[in-house]
């Protein structure tokens, strides 16, 4: 300035009292891969293009079907199977004086659609969506009881593809891939490695992962499934990892999006064989008779009235399809809680919105050996029932259970935010003079926001100099080299809080006194 004074007078100079505000990162922004119906917008194919939605309408809108009155978003086929003995678990209906299970087509089984509306129904609000592709053709023909569902037009290769494309994404907090566990267990293993490895890289996510049989576990032998988890997660990046057990039998679809086109493909002469009353033999001759001019839906609703046999079909029908991964209902329960409060807020001893009911009801005994693990340290958390309270999210672990800086989700979760917006926050000042101003601001403006999180309970301490400290000096953090290489370090130290998950009491009896 001084060089342009040239002419007598009074000249003002302003300077900034105040350092540059620090501004907070996002803390819940799921990124979902997977399949979906659709993946096209005016006239733009969206696949394989990591998308930010801000509602279900958006995803509707870009993802669906455009005509959702004629055309059914998800439509899995169900086949009942006949059995020559009462089943040994208690999904069956039983017709006449025969027993029957319902089995799914494994090709037309997706989870991504109903995760997202699983999502926004908890509360879910900005999220990725990373189409890798349409559904597929179906099988034809029905699971295998007491086997695996395996979807062979869900692939690997397009999973681990969409997921590198959030590589260079840095906005997402949590990886999601909902039908992941319709996957091998070989190929779920290396897609689980993978989204692990990308956490670790890009330091900014953490990655949410369901388990291969948790959908129909056996009550005696539900541990194997867990142990083949544990060893099929690797070992690299665990403490950015969380899983959740068993799967949640939710609400999201609705009777109207389930009809007899659903069952046997679409074969009414099996439907027929099935039911007894004279009215349903009237109604499907209806059917057949191309000229009759009836809809599907009309069709559907007559079948109602006049068959109880029917209902129940398709009570069992809607039972089995809102079965779902927990991982897409946690990412609303997790956004909720952050809004609300804070991302060091355990997302636990909460309820998942939609759910109703669980395939397994673990008791105290059972959960122990998913919530701690003295060889591979992987904890599971456990998605509980409780008389009187209801179905609970029990655990708040990441993978990494046996370490003491990281074995609590929240902790982790924490650090990410914090991380991520103070390396937001010094950007300003790189290519600034290495000098005790710069690293005075950056210290300061670092403080300040820490003490932001302390005041709102995020920080442990009576004081703030018991929950955080923050050094950047020559003498402290550095050294003269350091100067000369161009390096500005700064320290910092955070208290974080700790949950009382295993809360003691004493109880002490005393003498009697006068």
């Amino acid at each position: 300035m001084a060089s342009n004074i040239q002419t007598p007078g009074v000249y003002i100079r302003e300077r900034s009292a105040f350092s540059n505000p620090m501004v907070s990162v996002a803390t819940a922004v799921p990124a979902f891969v997977g399949y979906t119906p659709h993946a096209l917008y005016d006239g733009k194919s969206y696949k394989n293009i990591p998308q930010k939605i801000t509602s279900l309408a958006e995803f509707e809108a870009i993802y669906c079907y455009p005509d959702a009155a004629k055309v059914k978003q998800y439509s899995p086929q169900y086949y009942l199977s006949p059995q020559k003995k009462t089943p040994p678990s208690d999904d069956y209906i039983q017709i006449g004086d025969n027993y029957y299970t319902i089995l799914p087509d494994p090709d037309t089984i997706y989870y991504l659609y109903n995760s997202i509306r699983l999502f926004y129904a908890n509360g879910g609000g900005d999220a990725y969506v990373v189409s890798v592709g349409d559904y597929g053709q179906p099988s034809g023909r029905a699971a295998v009881p007491g086997r695996q569902i395996i979807n062979n037009n869900v692939k690997l290769a397009d999973l681990t593809a969409g997921l590198a494309l959030l590589k260079n994404e840095q906005e997402p907090t949590m990886y999601i891939c909902p039908e992941a566990t319709l996957l091998s267990v070989a190929d779920n293993a290396t897609l689980m490695q993978q989204m692990l490895l990308l956490s670790t890289q890009t330091q900014t996510a953490i990655s949410i992962f369901d388990i291969i049989g948790s959908n129909a576990p056996d009550p005696v032998t539900y541990m194997d499934d867990i142990e083949t988890f544990r060893s099929n997660t690797g070992t690299v990046g665990l403490n950015y990892g969380a899983a959740y057990y068993p799967f949640v039998g939710t609400t999201i679809m609705q009777p109207r999006e389930l009809d007899y086109t659903n069952l046997f493909g679409g074969d009414v002469n099996q439907l027929a064989a099935l039911l007894p009353e004279t009215g349903a033999a009237k109604v499907i001759n209806n059917m057949q008779n191309v000229s009759s001019g009836t809809t599907t839906e009309q069709n559907n609703n007559a079948l109602l009235a006049v068959s109880q046999t029917y209902v129940l079909i398709m009570r069992h029908l809607l039972t089995a399809a809102n079965l779902l991964p927990p991982s897409g209902g946690m990412a609303g329960v997790i956004t909720t809680i952050d809004n609300e409060i804070g991302p060091w807020q355990p997302p636990a001893n909460t309820f998942i919105v939609g759910v109703t009911s669980l395939p397994l009801k673990l008791n105290d005994a059972e959960q122990g050996p998913l919530n701690v693990d003295a060889v591979s340290g992987k904890s599971v958390n456990a998605i509980r029932y409780f008389n009187n309270r209801g179905i609970l999210v029990w655990g708040t672990r990441t993978l990494d259970g046996n370490s003491l800086d990281w074995q609590y989700l929240h902790v982790r979760r924490t650090m990410i935010y914090i991380e991520q917006s103070v390396k937001l926050a010094a950007q300003p000042y790189v290519f600034s003079p290495n000098d005790k101003n710069t690293r005075e601001a950056v210290r300061a403006i670092i403080g300040s926001f820490l003490a932001d999180i302390w005041k709102a309970g995020g920080l442990i301490g009576a004081t703030p100099a018991e929950a955080f400290s923050v050094d950047c000096g020559l003498g402290t953090t550095m050294i003269g080299d350091d100067i000369l290489n161009g390096y500005m370090t700064v320290a910092i130290k955070v208290a974080m809080i700790r949950p009382a998950e295993f809360i003691m009491l004493t109880f002490q009896q005393e003498m009697q006194k006068s």
